[in-house]
């Protein structure tokens, strides 16, 4: 492929992190060999647990200094992606394991190779894509201790030239730092998703990345130029002239964008024909509050909290709880902030060792959400405590994932009334008129949405899981994938009925899944009257610049249009022509 420098070559993967890059290309290259099975006599066994101990203690060395560095490039938050390779390295199980193969007479290297392939064949059959990204990270974990048994270092990045695209099998997040540090311009690597530790960093960071392009770093030599379309997830190796000549105009274009956008922090989301909506931001750790107050968000829609119970032996407490939601609070000054109670399900902490063995055969109808904190109160009770406790500090609020029915509310409410009367009985202050509000995102909340409204503050539209359940959609099964369709005239009838419900009863409705954020359905949203936008930091000025350009009163003659229709070709024309009109580009 090299040889022939066939011009244009376009590999495809996964938009990691967002952004155009254009350089020379450096190729990352690992150091590759086998994992040998030797016989080791009785009487030297327990020298080759020593050496392994030592091996533990090397790379512990070097995982403290890789936390140190993200944790000074990016801060604390960042630094705990560390936090999950530390405690591999420390669980008693996996040394047990390792030691257990080294008695019996392997060598500590093939020992470890066999109790990371043991690890990493169970992963492999989850389904969620957080935790096949575990994978990686597991491996790289092993890799190091089999380095450093083998008294081999990687490649350093000293060669790197300044301005280059950094092309590898992987990388760490420490490797990826290094990378800021020599002021790279982007990276492409052959493995890794979305939700890799490597693409957080990279978003962290700013870098354009594009993963999972599966041979690249086989096909691509050091020197050879290369394009990097973090927006699109592509690679385009030994771009032509013309093709360079477009991606500096597209460059262009997106710097001037974000001066653009920056420019619209200090005003509001408002129609040219004055309708005012709020646009918040759907958050997955606190680091990622200071990102959405630095964009201009309102508040918080989403907190999601699920990440607090991974990478962990043991459940989180409420001061654990306490401590999280306060460090949004300070973030976020006096703006609001929903945070959604766990929505998890008892299969997947079963697999973290968090609960008894939980089996499932099919999870997305299983024990998950309110429905797993409803069966066990003790993890709700410490996770509403810990909100409850932190209210005193902000302005804090409870949503409740997955209600399927006004019992399940009510069931919830009652278990927060508990928890309300321990703190008063302890002198703990609170907000004690804490709003609640819940997520609809299931039809059968959908057919009761007024009478959930009378008992709520606030409704939040999960358009993710409202799909998927209303249509029978598994949008990651790609044999189906194609029927995922937000502009299915069920959903948006469904999405008009919810929020004309809500505001019978005088109750604000905002919607946070990913229909917020898709500039294509922000006119039909705006239409249908909804009061609140929530989408990740990084899209905030982006749908406030969409908002601003749009009129309320066409954005209603259009949904008024599209409502009428059951024919998908009449729905996405109607749509078409108001996004042209209006220049609704995503």
């Amino acid at each position: 492929m090299n040889k022939e420098k066939r011009i244009d070559f376009i590999v495809h993967g996964v938009a990691a992190s967002a952004g155009v890059a254009f350089g020379k290309a450096f190729v990352f290259q690992e150091d590759v060999y086998n994992i040998e099975k030797r016989t080791v006599l009785l009487e030297f066994r327990s020298q080759e647990k020593k050496r392994l101990e030592k091996a533990f203690e090397d790379t512990k060395a070097d995982i403290e200094v890789a936390h140190i560095k993200l944790n000074s490039e990016l801060g604390k938050d960042y630094a705990r992606i560390i936090d999950a390779h530390l405690l591999m390295l420390e669980d008693p199980d996996f040394k047990k394991d390792v030691f257990k193969f080294i008695s019996e007479g392997d060598n500590a290297e093939y020992a470890v190779h066999k109790v990371i392939n043991k690890i990493t064949a169970s992963f492999e059959t989850i389904k969620d894509d957080y935790f096949k990204e575990r994978i990686h990270d597991i491996r790289d974990v092993g890799e190091k201790i089999i380095d450093n048994l083998l008294g081999k270092k990687k490649e350093s990045f000293s060669n790197l030239q300044e301005g280059c695209i950094v092309v590898a099998h992987n990388l760490t997040p420490a490797e990826t730092i290094s990378i800021r540090e020599k002021k790279i311009k982007g990276f492409a690597t052959d493995i890794g998703g979305k939700t890799s530790h490597t693409a957080i960093v990279a978003q962290g960071l700013a870098i354009p990345a594009v993963t999972g392009l599966r041979n690249i770093a086989s096909i691509v030599c050091s020197g050879d130029e290369i394009i990097i379309n973090g927006n699109k997830g592509i690679a385009i190796l030994n771009p032509s002239n013309e093709t360079i000549d477009i991606y500096k105009k597209e460059l262009d274009i997106e710097l001037n964008e974000k001066k653009e956008l920056e420019n619209l922090k200090k005003f509001v989301s408002v129609t040219i024909d004055n309708h005012k909506v709020g646009i918040l931001a759907n958050i997955d750790d606190p680091g990622e509050a200071k990102v959405a107050s630095d964009n201009g968000a309102e508040g918080i829609g989403l907190y999601r909290t699920e990440f607090m119970y991974f990478n962990r032996e043991v459940m989180p407490v409420e001061k654990e709880h306490f401590e999280k939601y306060c460090e949004v609070a300070n973030q976020m000054s006096d703006l609001p902030i929903i945070i959604r109670t766990i929505d998890l399900g008892g299969d997947k902490l079963a697999k973290l060792g968090l609960l008894d063995s939980t089996q499932e055969k099919n999870p997305f109808m299983g024990l998950r959400a309110i429905r797993l904190c409803l069966k066990y109160p003790k993890i709700f009770r410490a996770q509403l405590k810990g909100i409850l406790m932190a209210s005193a500090f902000g302005d804090i609020r409870i949503m409740y994932p997955m209600i399927s029915g006004i019992e399940e509310l009510r069931a919830a409410n009652k278990i927060l009334e508990q928890v309300k009367k321990e703190l008063k009985t302890e002198n703990v202050a609170f907000n004690e008129n804490i709003k609640i509000g819940v997520m609809i995102e299931i039809p059968s909340a959908v057919l009761i949405a007024r009478e959930l409204a009378k008992e709520v503050d606030f409704v939040s539209i999960g358009t993710n899981d409202l799909i998927q359940y209303s249509l029978a959609v598994d949008r990651v099964n790609e044999n189906v994938a194609n029927l995922y369709d937000p502009l299915h005239p069920s959903i948006l009838r469904f999405i008009k009925k919810i929020i004309d419900d809500a505001h019978a009863e005088g109750v604000k409705v905002s919607v946070c899944g990913e229909m917020a954020a898709d500039t294509r359905y922000t006119g039909i949203l705006l239409g249908f009257g909804l009061d609140e936008f929530s989408v990740v930091p990084s899209r905030v000025l982006k749908i406030k610049k969409t908002i601003r350009g749009l009129s309320f009163e066409k954005s209603q003659e259009m949904v008024l249009e599209i409502l009428k229709s059951s024919e998908k070709q009449q729905i996405l024309d109607a749509v078409d022509r108001f996004n042209e009109e209006f220049k609704c580009l995503n």
